[in-house]
């Protein structure tokens, strides 16, 4: 009777352990993400080995020891330091720049026993970022961090000096800083009005100065266009006068000949005037005596024997 009792409330039994076993293990055990780091205490003292990472991980019951876990993802960071804020160039220029970092928790232990919270952890930023902010950019002139010459600006420069200095003042505090960079900027109302001035002026002086080159260039190339004409025409009046002699040359022998005989010389002139004229339909009410019509009188077969 009682071992059958004792089966009856078997699953009873099972499930009240089952659930014991549970709750000891949620006692005893913990477990840490992959977006986590966490340190252990043992009745307040830190564990030897307290860094632990991603994992299942033993321990005894509260409060004996207890576990610290902290989110180990980047965060982007700005602060109040990090808003816009006044500071000064080397050259005594008031300019507004807002900076941002980008950190996370990168070792637990020392996290823990130097700030143990964010907020605090923060705060501590919120004084370096203004430090490297105000040092680095009083480190250099107005001109190298605004120029319309890209070869000038030294931004890039800056950031990575801010990123050196807040890197090395977070690291003892178990912070890694990945990177700082300048997400505001501006300038007071008082030196804007001087900056445009400045900049309009430096802009036409980089105009004049290209007009004048461009003056220079081309007066050199008018030069050298003036030369070449010159050159071709006295290259072409050379050639004409050689034709022009030997036009005169060739016209020389036939004026021989026209001296021999007149008659014929003045019965071609008449002929080359004739067949100029007649070119185009042209009507024509002429006297036949005048020349050159009068080769189509009738006496004009007079010449015949002459001309042939």
């Amino acid at each position: 009777m009682a071992t059958s009792k004792f089966f009856q409330h078997l699953p009873t039994v099972l499930l009240g352990i089952v659930v014991a076993v549970v709750l000891l293990l949620v006692l005893v055990t913990f477990q840490v993400s992959e977006t986590e780091c966490a340190v252990m205490t043992t009745l307040g003292n830190i564990e030897k080995k307290a860094d632990l990472k991603p994992g299942l991980h033993f321990r005894w019951p509260y409060p004996f020891q207890r576990v610290y876990k902290f989110d180990r993802r980047l965060r982007c960071f700005e602060g109040n330091a990090g808003k816009l804020e006044e500071t000064s160039t080397s050259d005594e220029q008031n300019i507004l720049v807002g900076i941002f970092v980008e950190y996370r928790i990168a070792d637990a232990e020392k996290f823990f026993v130097s700030l143990e919270r964010v907020s605090e952890a923060e705060q501590r930023l919120n004084n370096w970022m203004r430090a490297a902010r105000n040092a680095t950019f009083g480190r250099y002139r107005f001109n190298q961090i605004v120029n319309v010459d890209a070869k000038e600006v030294k931004l890039a420069q800056i950031q990575k000096e801010m990123l050196d200095e807040i890197r090395r003042n977070a690291a003892p505090f178990g912070l890694e800083v990945e990177a700082v960079g300048i997400n505001a900027f501006n300038m007071p109302s008082t030196i804007s009005e001087e900056v445009f001035k400045r900049m309009i002026q430096e802009r036409k002086s980089a105009a004049e100065k290209f007009l004048s080159t461009g003056a220079l260039e081309a007066g050199k190339i008018r030069t050298a266009a003036d030369k070449a004409k010159a050159d071709l025409l006295t290259e072409a009046e050379a050639k004409a006068k050689t034709i022009r002699a030997e036009g005169d040359a060739e016209a020389a022998r036939y004026y021989e000949v026209f001296k021999a005989n007149p008659e014929l010389a003045a019965f071609l002139r008449k002929l080359d005037s004739l067949r100029r004229i007649m070119q185009s339909r042209t009507t024509l009410v002429l006297d036949t005596g005048a020349a050159p019509f009068d080769l189509l009188n009738a006496d004009a077969a007079k010449l015949g024997p002459r001309a042939r």
